[in-house]
């Protein structure tokens, strides 16, 4: 890869943790509202996956954090008007700021219920939160109402890549993937 593509594409360990990390919140959400729908016991698999998930999202978030504020991403056309280069930057940092609270936000949750956080055999997470109900309720609440912002921002997102790719064609949906293109004119990265 040419020194000209590389500032183009964002590094290959960013992209590797976005998709996988895309991956792994889809799944979340998905499983998140399975358990909202249903207080059953039989779906207490669910809470078995969402609790390891999310602390898993949690430490891939502090990575990914690192990686970009290590390797800064690849700048934003220059095309891009005030506007959308705002929206771009916002977005982003709401991203991170939701990928590390949810995670977080769950675990105290958990705590101030009493229940413990078992990542698998025998591996159970220290409680973060004294145990107290109405924080339990409070943090319950916190903690859906953001996943509802997550859903939202999510979607948001995947349109504005799809616009990007689809529509103006300049090149940013293709600096998240595997294929290279040819060098736009820049005017600065998104934080």
């Amino acid at each position: 890869m040419n020194r000209e593509t590389e500032t183009t594409m964002f590094w290959w360990p960013a992209r590797v943790l976005h998709w996988l990390m895309a991956a792994m919140i889809l799944a979340m959400l998905f499983v998140g509202a399975g358990l909202v729908a249903s207080v059953s016991q039989r779906h207490a698999w669910l809470l078995a996956l969402h609790k390891p998930l999310g602390i898993a999202i949690l430490l891939l978030a502090l990575l990914r954090l690192a990686l970009r504020l290590w390797r800064r991403p690849p700048p934003l056309p220059r095309e891009l008007g005030p506007a959308l280069r705002l929206a771009a930057h916002a977005s982003h940092w709401l991203l991170y700021a939701l990928m590390l609270a949810m995670p977080l936000i769950g675990w105290a949750m958990l705590s101030a219920g009493g229940y413990p956080v078992e990542l698998g055999t025998g591996l159970r997470l220290p409680p973060i939160a004294p145990f107290d109900p109405s924080w339990f309720a409070a943090l319950r609440w916190l903690h859906r109402s953001l996943a509802y912002a997550l859903f939202a921002l999510v979607l948001a997102h995947l349109g504005a890549a799809l616009y990007h790719g689809l529509i103006r064609r300049d090149g940013v949906l293709r600096s998240m993937t595997w294929r290279q293109r040819a060098p736009v004119a820049t005017q600065d990265a998104p934080d």
